[in-house]
């Protein structure tokens, strides 16, 4: 004992030199109590060394005080030298041992508790109540199962299970380790339950994701008091977030109001992520201004609640309220607004998103800088995201898989093989979000080749009947218009989930081969999976021509029976569907009966009636958008700058075209500049069409010279029109539409040794015009006819029977 102190009571000038204001109540002639309550003074200030040096005076005089100096070395944090206190007390009784014990357990460390527990025991010290309560919490939350099972035998044994305080730590115990059927036990053999016991066993339920089971018990609860306590009503409004039990959490809330509970910045938070998660933003927003003064935790959460509900510029202009109040944003808060600022298309925006996690000294954080990646990449922005990857002290996985989160197109597409290697050279190991993303960015024919070497190394690694990552080479293969492949991939995968069911159908549905898409949904129907929202706006997008119109139609009707119609999303994809299928009255209203409507629902009806000669609508439905506060995305531009082309609107088109990159902030697409060269062609300005694909740098894309051979057929601009015409050659080789449109036009004109030309070069290139089709729908499945095509089973009886019907319809004539 005399060495470890030896520093401190080697003299009366250490005191002197180190604590000379307090030298001399220290000098006096203090008794034992009065250096007590010394040594509770400097515990509550934290002076360890003072402690120690009154510590060091107690041996010098020969006092003793073990209680207190073991109380103060606990109290300070300085458990070794407790320890050693402890060994050194000629009397230990268990409440010397449980000070310790307890005090290492707020403090976290319940490994060490556990041990001191042990050595109790071998100390021959019985425990009280109050140790075994805190043993327990340290097995609790260490997830110390067996160790803590032999402590309820214990409880039992000594006879303090009846004990509110040791029985609910017992319950907090099974419902932590997840053994809900020992805990239910305890808790019903209770005789008297308070909070903490409600609490952890509530807790228990919503941990095992079993949030029906919280919402019963807590109807069933007695007792005014406890049930609208801050704790239970926090764990019931989880649970009906996590279930979307909007019904339930307004029914709580109303409650909770009614009985007076004080909805502070806790429970606020927990009742706005419930209205977020319900997608009820209205009812979050009127939660949050309630808060008298919202903390920290409080603004996130809304920030997110907005974030979540799609209103990214209600989300960033709370967030700069925020700062006006002068509340410090946490690294949270920083993450919910990155987010935001990655659905906006302003690099300027983000760039001072970034500055403002500089300045409050969050440029070290890992998690934060792998968000801003993230954000530069889903921003193309490459450089400023290679910025923060190089300027990071160490990376992780998800660094790299933050790298590989941005989108891919015919510029960035190289980058994702890029990054695969360097992470593979740095000697990171891919995981499955490694591999999904990389596969993602090889849904391009240029990628293609690299994404199968991917698929190679999957399966080397043993992830191939992982279902995420199958799912995401289900992907891969059907974008690239290998469904066979996609199709025996799935087939292949050990367990189907609804994701996989909904990635297969869309797989279909992109490939224009509805028919597959609705057959292998009702498949999935069959295996007895429930369709959500996405897998419907799938189906309804492989429905959009008439020969699936009855498909279709099936489809809606089981939208509105299960209640999905009332989804944005779902509505806006079945507005897509009747507008492709020239149902356009049928489209515009389910448009007006929707009861929430975003941008995706605004575009496709501009689109729609678009796609039905109807510009005139489109740009009026533009204007009521803009005026109701809906933001226009790529895809609203389009049906936009479709419509101009339509109505021979070549200025307010140009108009338009400008404020896409400097009012919205967003990079204009091919599709864009594609449909301004759409008006001009259909104007005939063809000197304009010229110098717009000069300026914007379009001479090598094949959809602009396809939009180009378009409108010189459209005005038998012959000369033009074989330009485009041999670029396309260059460009798409197999695609025989260009040559039958070149073709076309040397024929309207009368060059038929042209028009011979044509026919040769594609015999040379072995390209055959395709034949004319039909198609049939019979018990909502599609079968087609081609020209000339024999090989269709039964092929011989229907021409029998076809030849009838011609010899009946000629009787008939002849008759009349």
């Amino acid at each position: 004992m005399l060495s470890v102190f030896s520093i401190h009571c080697s003299s009366e000038s250490f005191l002197i030199k180190t604590f000379p204001t307090k030298w001399h109540f220290i000098a006096r002639n203090f008794t034992s109590s009065q250096y007590s309550g010394l040594l509770r003074d400097s515990a509550s200030n934290g002076s360890l060394n003072f402690g120690k040096a009154i510590h060091g005076q107690l041996i010098k005089i020969g006092l003793t005080s073990w209680t207190s100096l073991l109380h103060f070395y606990t109290k300070c944090g300085s458990f070794g030298c407790a320890c050693q206190v402890l060994d050194e007390m000629p009397n230990r009784n268990v409440m010397s041992w449980t000070v310790l014990i307890s005090r290492l357990v707020s403090e976290g460390h319940s490994y060490r508790a556990m041990n001191l527990y042990c050595n109790m025991k071998k100390d021959g010290v019985r425990p009280n109540g109050f140790t075994l309560v805190t043993a327990l919490k340290a097995c609790s939350m260490g997830f110390e199962l067996d160790f803590g099972t032999q402590l309820h035998a214990e409880v039992i044994k000594i006879g303090v299970l009846l004990d509110t305080f040791v029985a609910s730590a017992v319950v907090d115990l099974y419902a932590r380790c997840g053994e809900m059927k020992h805990a239910e036990r305890a808790f019903f053999c209770m005789p008297e339950k308070n909070v903490v016991t409600w609490s952890a066993f509530l807790n228990g339920y919503a941990k095992m994701g079993d949030s029906q089971e919280v919402l019963k018990l807590f109807c069933g609860m007695k007792g005014t008091e406890t049930k609208f306590s801050k704790f239970i009503l926090s764990t019931v409004f989880k649970s009906c977030a996590r279930l979307g039990n909007l019904q339930g959490g307004r029914v709580v809330h109303c409650l909770a109001i009614k009985i007076g509970s004080d909805i502070d910045e806790y429970l606020g938070c927990c009742i706005i992520d419930m209205y977020s998660k319900c997608g009820v933003g209205e009812d979050a927003q009127r939660v949050f201004e309630a808060i008298k003064v919202p903390n920290v935790v409080a603004w996130t959460s809304m920030i997110n609640c907005l974030d979540g509900q799609g209103k990214s510029q209600e989300a960033a202009e709370l967030f700069c309220l925020m700062r006006q109040k002068e509340v410090r944003p946490n690294q949270l808060t920083f993450a919910s607004i990155v987010r935001t600022a990655s659905n906006f298309s302003d690099l300027h925006y983000c760039q001072s998103i970034h500055a403002c996690i500089l300045k409050f000294g969050f440029e070290s954080d890992k998690f934060l800088s792998n968000a801003l990646i993230t954000m530069y990449m889903k921003m193309k922005s490459v450089q400023n995201g290679w910025e923060v990857f190089n300027a990071m002290s160490s990376w992780d996985s998800t660094s790299w898989n933050s790298l590989l989160s941005g989108p891919r197109d015919c510029e960035t597409y190289h980058q994702g093989p890029r990054i695969f290697c360097k992470m593979l050279a740095e000697g990171f190991r891919p995981d499955v979000y490694t591999f999904a993303s990389i596969l993602r960015s090889n849904g391009t024919l240029e990628n293609f080749g690299f994404g199968k070497q991917v698929h190679a190394h999957i399966m080397k690694n043993g992830l191939d009947c992982n279902n995420f990552v199958g799912t995401s080479l289900i992907d891969m293969y059907a974008k690239n218009r290998c469904l066979d492949e996609a199709e025996l991939l799935f087939n292949e995968l050990n367990e189907r989930d609804l994701f996989s069911w909904t990635v297969i159908i869309a797989s279909y549905a992109q490939a224009d081969q509805g028919e597959k898409a609705v057959k292998w949904f009702n498949r999935m129907q069959q295996e007895g999976f429930k369709p959500n929202e996405f897998t419907l706006s799938c189906c309804f997008s492989g429905c959009h021509n008439l020969r699936m119109l009855e498909s279709g139609l099936q489809l809606h009707s089981m939208s509105i029976k299960s209640g999905l119609l009332n989804d944005t999303y779902v509505a806006s994809a079945l507005i897509d569907m009747h507008g492709k299928s020239r149902c356009i009255e049928d489209a515009e209203a389910i448009f007006k009966e929707m009861d929430f409507r975003n941008t995706v629902s605004w575009s496709t009806i501009i689109c729609a009636y678009t796609q039905h000669g109807q510009g005139k609508m489109a740009i009026e439905a533009f204007k009521v958008m803009l005026d109701e506060g809906f933001l226009p995305d790529e895809v609203t531009f389009i049906g936009v700058l479709s419509a101009c082309s339509q109505l021979g609107l070549i200025e307010e088109a140009k108009m338009y075209f400008d404020s896409i990159s400097k009012v919205y902030m967003i990079s204009p697409t091919v599709e864009h500049c594609a449909c301004m060269v759409n008006v001009f062609c259909r104007a005939g300005k063809f000197e304009e069409v010229e110098r717009f694909m000069k300026e914007m740098n379009l001479t090598e894309n094949a959809m602009i010279w396809d939009t180009v051979l378009w409108g010189c057929k459209l005005h038998s601009n012959v000369e033009f029109g074989e330009r485009a015409a041999r670029k396309l050659f260059e460009l798409e080789p197999e695609l025989e539409y260009n040559y039958v449109t070149l073709s076309n036009m040397f024929a309207a004109r009368g060059e038929w040794d042209e028009v011979e030309k044509i026919r040769a070069l594609m015999c040379n290139q072995g390209i055959k015009k395709q034949p004319g089709g039909s198609w049939l729908e019979i018990h909502g499945e599609a079968y087609m006819f081609y020209a000339q095509d024999t090989s269709y089973p039964g092929i011989k009886e229907i021409n029998m029977q076809m030849e009838k019907l011609i010899k009946c319809r000629t009787n008939e004539h002849k008759i009349i």
